[in-house]
């Protein structure tokens, strides 16, 4: 389950800032999640809770916000909706594609002490 690694890196993220930011609690966490991400929500909240025991963390609540997929098609040169890394532009039926948002994850906003 990669999204054990996700929460762990999450965590490292909060504690890189509150050195940086002289905060000692995190009380929410917005985390960005994109469709095309492969990361799984459930997953990442049940692996958060976990990696949070016992840190600046512990008790956070986390929101995750969706993004949708967007990309790039070379051959109608639009900006296309998709829900997969392999489906076709729903313009032009190309396959031609490049990926341009939704498939990354990231620590959105925090909410802190």
């Amino acid at each position: 389950m990669h999204e054990m690694s996700l929460a762990e890196g999450v965590l490292q993220i909060l504690q890189d800032q509150a050195a940086t930011q002289n905060y000692t609690k995190v009380k929410t966490v917005w985390l960005e999640i994109g469709e095309l991400s492969h990361v799984d929500p459930d997953a990442i909240a049940f692996c958060f809770d976990a990696v949070i025991r016992d840190t600046l963390a512990d008790g956070a609540k986390l929101e995750i916000i969706r993004t949708p997929g967007q990309a790039w098609c070379h051959d109608c040169m639009e900006h296309i909706a998709i829900s997969s890394l392999v489906d076709p532009c729903p313009k032009c039926g190309g396959h031609r594609i490049q990926v341009t948002d939704g498939d990354d994850m990231r620590v959105k906003e925090l909410e802190v002490d």
